[in-house]
């Protein structure tokens, strides 16, 4: 476990291709397990949540982020992290844009692919059958589905649909400490 203190604030950045077929997520190379758009903690060595933005694309994606438009999504929301002291993070969301050559990082990100729009839905069901104890632990981190914090912001931006109840028990899965999945 790390001994860093959570910030308890996050940015979340969702790249299109330039069709608006695809969004580039990553399956994170670190718990908790999912697959997820580049983001990642603000306000801890950043002075603000646009430098947080500018941070994670180069340092999970090795990318230069060239615009940034802030989403109405966002707030608090229980899912925890990893870090000491951990309790929910404040969201900021945005569409960005980016330049450069993938080159992601090898710790946090254990592979980066452009995903179909309509693979989002898929996904979003795979983390609500783990909340649901259809999945063990073990089957989600081996084929992992949204990570927990995303399957609440694609469904409030209208890229999945998920039943009230799978979104309830997919929160109280998130704000479960990590290390106790």
């Amino acid at each position: 476990m790390t001994t860093k203190t959570c910030c308890k604030t996050s940015v979340g950045l969702i790249i299109y291709n330039a069709a608006r077929t695809h969004i580039l997520m990553i399956k994170r190379g670190t718990a908790p397990a999912g697959i997820a758009p580049c983001a990642g903690h603000a306000l801890d060595e950043h002075a603000s949540y646009e430098a947080a933005g500018h941070a994670e694309a180069h340092e999970e994606l090795g990318l230069k982020l060239t615009s940034l438009t802030w989403l109405e999504v966002g707030g608090f929301h229980p899912g925890r992290c990893r870090r000491h002291n951990s309790t929910g993070h404040h969201w900021r969301l945005a569409e960005a844009t980016v330049t450069g050559q993938l080159n992601p990082s090898p710790r946090e990100v254990a592979a980066v692919a452009w995903y179909p729009l309509t693979a989002l839905q898929a996904l979003a069901e795979r983390t609500a059958a783990w909340a649901d104890g259809r999945l063990t632990t073990a089957e989600f981190t081996a084929d992992p589905g949204l990570e927990p914090v995303f399957c609440h912001w694609m469904d409030e931006l209208g890229l999945t649909e998920l039943p009230a109840g799978d979104l309830d028990r997919i929160e109280t899965l998130a704000a479960t400490p990590p290390s106790q999945h």
